[in-house]
């Protein structure tokens, strides 16, 4: 395992742990004002960052890491990537998913999810940005089987889910375009800088949008638990998730980073059955080996197109 593997690992555990955290915090928060104040403090933590890594590079005369700066200069084509990076990525997404997840079951969120992987392979693949070798496609078809057994057996899509089921679909295909799309960006820019400020901007419609229900709700009834919930999602699974999910973007490319977000729902699962006593069944061990073994197969064969820096 190299070192960005360990950093994907870490970034499931935070998303997989997220769940439960989120779910419970929903009891005292409304979803999208819940979102909301997480991506405030998501983006402010962002931007502040994104500042001290220029100061620190300019006393380090440009020795810093690439993952937290790098001297291109923004051309007008890069501003425009990230206007729509963050308005698609961020806004679009985020309400999709949060509002997905509120009207859908845990199973039928969990393995619409589960496809996307295969939607960024193809449309890379399409794009032409990767080609994806044959033991790729045979350890997403195990992974996907796999999940199917953890959370698909499960589901029951239509009737009073088909809202939330296609919202859902909808967040799968921003997710896809926000990954695939910032390829150009990250080629040129930090990781850090690529993914603060299209958060910062995709937040600014977002909280626009939620904010008459964020100003109904009220917080000063909000318990303590709660509020550290709310600050320990947004610098975990926004600031630091989202970091190492561009960074495995930049170093593995989008279909390889992909596969590791078929194990989030697995995380989920375990998180689920330990602090919510959620039902854990053997079917669903076997299951969740199943999507472990498929994404180390598609670590084989990976054959990126390298992106020109000066694009």
């Amino acid at each position: 395992m190299r070192r960005i593997d360990a950093l994907l690992v870490l970034m499931v555990l935070i998303w997989g742990a997220n769940f439960s955290v989120i779910k419970h915090a929903f009891t005292e928060i409304p979803p999208q004002p819940f979102n909301a104040l997480r991506l405030i403090l998501a983006s402010t933590v962002f931007l502040i960052a994104i500042r001290v890594a220029r100061r620190r590079a300019r006393q380090a005369a440009g020795s810093m890491p690439s993952v937290f700066f790098t001297p291109h200069v923004l051309t007008p084509r890069d501003w425009r990537d990230l206007l729509w990076l963050g308005f698609v990525g961020h806004a679009v997404y985020q309400f999709c998913f949060v509002g997905g997840v509120a009207e859908t079951s845990v199973s039928n969120a969990a393995l619409i999810i589960g496809s996307t992987p295969v939607v960024v392979a193809v449309v890379s693949a399409l794009l032409g940005r990767e080609r994806i070798a044959v033991w790729h496609w045979f350890g997403a078809a195990v992974s996907l089987t796999g999940l199917y057994f953890v959370v698909g057996r499960g589901a029951d899509f239509g009737g009073a889910t088909l809202r939330g089921d296609l919202l859902i679909m909808i967040s799968v295909g921003c997710w896809t375009a926000y990954t695939l799309g910032a390829s150009r960006l990250i080629a040129r820019h930090s990781p850090l800088f690529v993914t603060g400020m299209t958060m910062a901007i995709g937040g600014v419609p977002y909280v626009a949008a939620t904010l008459p229900r964020l100003a109904a709700t009220d917080l000063s009834a909000v318990s303590v638990w709660i509020w550290l919930s709310l600050v320990l999602s947004a610098l975990l699974a926004l600031n630091v998730a989202y970091l190492i999910w561009y960074v495995g973007v930049q170093r593995l490319g989008a279909a390889r980073t992909s596969m590791y977000s078929n194990v989030v729902p697995i995380v989920a699962m375990a998180t689920a059955a330990i602090f919510l006593d959620e039902p854990l069944s053997r079917t669903k061990v076997l299951g969740a080996a199943a999507v472990v073994t498929g994404v180390l197969l598609t670590r084989f064969g990976r054959t990126p197109t390298a992106v020109p820096v000066e694009e």
